[in-house]
Order: C-alpha cells, then sequence, then structure tokens
C-alpha cells in the first residue's frame, strides 16, 4: 500500500508543477497590480466627475408607449450623451417639470423658477406632439410649460410651441439664469445654433421677466406684433401703381388685398 500512496503522490505532484518566479518577474506583476488599481480608480473618479451640471436634468421617456420613433429623439441622444438621466414612468422627480399635458391651466417658466432648477434640477416628458391626449401625468411638484417659442429642430422646423426636448430644456435653462449650462446642449445638434437665432431676442426677454405675469406680456405682445408685421407684409402691392388706374379697380384690387391676408391668416398657426 504504501508504494502505490508514493506512486499516486509522485503522479499528482507531476500534474501541478511549481513555477517559481524570479525577482524580475514578482516586480513585474506587482507593477501590473499596482497599474490595474490605479486604473481602476481613474476610471471610477471620471464616471464620479462624469456628470457637468450642478443640477440634475432627467427625461421620462415614452418611446417604449411608441410615442415616437427611437432614432429621431433629441432626448435619447442626450441620454447617450451623459446629458439626461432617464427616469421610469412612476418615479417622481422633485424639481421643475415641462410637460403639455393640461397646458391651459400650467404657469410658464420663469426666472422666479432659478432656486428650483438650482436645488432640484428640470426634466421634459419624451413625446410626441401628435400624442398628446395619451401623455400620462408625471408625478412632480412643479410642472411648468414654456411661453410661446418656435422650434428649429428639423421635424418641426418653424412650428410654433412644438419644441424638442433638447429645445425645452435649453429654453428653461436660459430663462431660469443658466445660459452656460444651456449651450452644452445645443452643441450636440448641428442645428443647435438655429434655435437661439429663431428664438435668441424672446428668450433674453423671457429672462428679464419677474413674474408669470410680465412673461405673458412679452408673449402677448411679441405674438401681436408677429400678426401685425405679416398684415402689413401681405398687404403690399406686389407691382407698381398705374397712374391710369380707375378708382374702381383700385378699390377692386383693395378688397382683393384684404381677402388675401384673410385667407392668409385662417391658415396661419400661431
Amino acid at each position: 500500500m504504501s508504494g502505490r500512496r508514493k506512486k499516486d503522490k509522485n503522479k499528482l505532484l507531476r500534474r501541478r508543477p511549481r513555477h517559481v518566479l524570479g525577482k524580475e518577474q514578482r516586480y513585474h506583476q506587482m507593477r501590473d497590480r499596482e497599474s490595474e488599481g490605479s486604473d481602476k480608480e481613474n476610471d471610477e473618479t471620471e464616471t464620479a466627475n462624469e456628470w457637468p451640471l450642478p443640477f440634475p436634468v432627467a427625461m421620462w421617456d415614452l418611446i417604449d408607449l411608441k410615442h415616437r420613433d427611437p432614432g429621431r429623439s433629441t432626448g435619447r441622444k442626450l441620454v447617450r450623451h451623459g446629458l439626461t438621466k432617464l427616469l421610469r414612468l412612476d418615479a417622481r422627480f422633485p424639481g421643475l417639470c415641462l410637460t403639455p399635458v393640461d397646458s391651459k391651466t400650467l404657469q410658464c417658466v420663469t426666472p422666479l423658477d432659478r432656486e428650483i432648477v438650482e436645488k432640484y434640477g428640470c426634466a421634459v416628458v419624451d413625446c410626441s406632439w401628435s400624442r398628446i391626449d395619451d401623455t400620462p401625468r408625471v408625478k412632480t411638484g412643479h410642472r411648468r410649460i414654456l411661453p410661446f417659442l418656435v422650434a428649429a429642430n428639423p421635424a418641426n422646423f418653424g412650428k410654433p410651441c412644438e419644441l424638442s426636448c433638447v429645445e425645452a430644456i435649453v429654453a428653461t435653462l436660459i430663462i431660469t439664469g443658466f445660459p452656460d449650462e444651456a449651450k452644452l446642449y445645443l452643441e450636440k445638434f448641428r442645428w443647435g445654433d438655429s434655435f437661439l437665432e429663431l428664438n435668441g431676442e424672446l428668450l433674453e426677454k423671457y429672462a428679464r421677466c419677474t413674474s408669470p405675469e410680465e412673461v405673458i406680456a412679452v408673449q402677448e405682445k411679441f405674438i401681436n406684433d408677429a400678426w401685425q408685421e405679416k398684415i402689413d407684409r401681405l398687404a403690399l402691392p406686389d407691382f407698381p401703381e398705374s397712374d391710369t388706374e380707375s378708382e374702381e379697380e383700385e378699390e377692386e384690387k383693395d378688397r382683393d388685398a384684404v381677402s388675401e391676408v384673410a385667407k392668409e391668416l385662417a391658415s396661419t398657426r400661431i
């Protein structure tokens, strides 16, 4: 029996050969472990410092409810760039929330909301403008809508109020006094500068308001001025008047011009 045990022991030793490391090998092994640990610490530090804003910016995503194509969602792109955090539909957000639901009864975003954004952040609802009635309510204590602005995103370019997620976030940040943070979001889109070209002057006026009533007054004045400018432009003749025209012809032209203005206003969405 002792001979057999000795034989089995020899087999085990042959199966598990010992590898003794030299001093140089041990040094390189230790240096590699230290390097791996340092890289891990750096990765953790970068992850902890990757959020670029002093407050959270979040989004309720309704793409799973087939509200829109994920490839056309500006909110999803912001998530990929680490500029927006996704929220579950049943999650509550303590900051300022932009939602199109019950827009007629909600208060506009104003500079007075700065403290809310600074302390708790802001959030948007990523939904389709064609399915507003299907948009569920979200849980938040500070629901807001944006005042009149014009969209610059390719899907709704030139349409009043139908802003994308990034446009809504940028407008909120500018109105509440965070223009530098807003630039971080516009830089991610080729058409970002167009939003400021269309709305820069109006956003500056909103940002100087001291009350919700003043924001509404600025909005109404802008809309009324736009109407008047459109009426004046449509009333201008397309060609010089002739000295030989009769008074009846001139009156008929005036009636036609007024009719054209009425038709144009009826088809205009503001």
